[in-house]
C-alpha cells in the first residue's frame, strides 16, 4: 500500500515539474519573440524540417484516411437514401477532427522526435554548455526557431492534408459506388461553415506549439548520458500525443459551443 502511495506521489511530482519546465519554456521563448529575437536562417530552415519534411507522411495519412472514412460514410448514406451528402460529411469530420488531429500527431511522431533527438544530442555532448560560455541563449538559437516552425507550418499541413483527406474520400466514392464530382463536392458548399474550418486551423497552431515546446524540452532537459536520447526522444512523442488529445478536447468544447 506504501509502495503504491509513494509511487503515485512520484508520478504526481513529476507530472508538476514536467508542467512546470514546459511553461517556463514557453514563457522564455514568447518573450524572445516579443523582443524580435528571431534567427531567420535557423527559423526557416525548421520550417523546411518541420513543414515541407512531413508533407509526404501527412499527405499518405490523411489521403488513405479519407478513402476509408469516406468508404464507411457512403456505405451508411445509402442504405439510409442520403448519398448527397457523403461528400459535406466527409469535408466536415475532415475539417473539424481527423485534419488537425491526424496531422499533428504525424508531425510529433517525425517532426517532434527530431528535435528531441537533436537536442538530446547537443546536451549529452555538451554543445548547449558551449553556446552558453559565449553569451548564447539556447533558447533564442535553438528553440524559437522551433517553436515558429511548429507555430507556422502545421496549420498548413492541416490545410493541405484536410483537401487531400477530402480528395481521397472522392476517389473512394467514385470507385465504389460510382459518384459524380458534381455529386460529391456539390454538397460541400452549401452545407460547410466556414468557422469549421477555421477552427481546425486554429487548433493546429495550438497543437504545433505543443510539438515544438515539448520535443525541445525533452531535448534540452535530457540526462548526460548517450542512451538518455532515446528515451528523451520517446517521452518527447508520448508527451505530444497525449497532450494533443487533451487540447482537441478542450479546444472542440470551446471553439464549438
Amino acid at each position: 500500500m506504501l509502495s503504491a502511495i509513494a509511487a503515485l506521489g512520484s508520478y504526481v511530482l513529476r507530472g508538476l515539474a514536467f508542467f512546470g519546465e514546459t511553461s517556463e519554456l514557453h514563457l522564455r521563448t514568447v518573450v524572445h519573440l516579443s523582443r524580435g529575437n528571431i534567427e531567420l536562417r535557423p527559423t526557416i530552415a525548421q520550417m523546411a524540417n518541420v513543414g515541407v519534411s512531413s508533407l509526404p507522411i501527412v499527405a499518405v495519412t490523411m489521403l488513405f484516411s479519407g478513402m476509408v472514412f469516406a468508404w464507411h460514410v457512403a456505405d451508411q448514406a445509402s442504405s439510409l437514401g442520403a448519398g448527397q451528402y457523403v461528400g459535406w460529411v466527409v469535408a466536415e469530420t475532415m475539417a473539424r477532427e481527423l485534419g488537425p488531429a491526424l496531422t499533428a500527431i504525424v508531425v510529433a511522431a517525425r517532426a517532434g522526435s527530431a528535435m528531441a533527438a537533436e537536442l538530446g544530442t547537443m546536451k549529452v555532448t555538451e554543445q548547449i554548455d558551449a553556446l552558453r560560455t559565449m553569451a548564447t541563449d539556447p533558447v533564442q538559437y535553438l528553440v524559437v526557431p522551433r517553436y515558429l516552425a511548429g507555430l507556422t507550418t502545421v496549420p498548413m499541413l492541416t490545410l493541405i492534408g484536410v483537401v487531400i483527406g477530402v480528395t481521397g474520400g472522392y476517389l473512394m466514392t467514385n470507385m465504389t459506388t460510382g459518384m459524380t464530382a458534381d455529386q460529391y463536392f456539390g454538397s460541400i458548399p452549401g452545407n460547410l461553415d466556414e468557422w469549421t474550418v477555421a477552427a481546425g486551423i486554429i487548433k493546429s497552431v495550438f497543437f504545433g506549439i505543443i510539438i515544438a515546446v515539448v520535443g525541445c524540452h525533452q531535448g534540452l532537459y535530457t540526462e548526460k548520458a548517450a542512451e538518455e536520447v532515446g528515451h528523451a526522444t520517446t517521452r518527447a512523442v508520448v508527451y505530444c500525443i497525449m497532450l494533443i488529445y487533451a487540447a482537441n478536447l478542450a479546444l472542440t468544447t470551446i471553439l464549438y459551443p
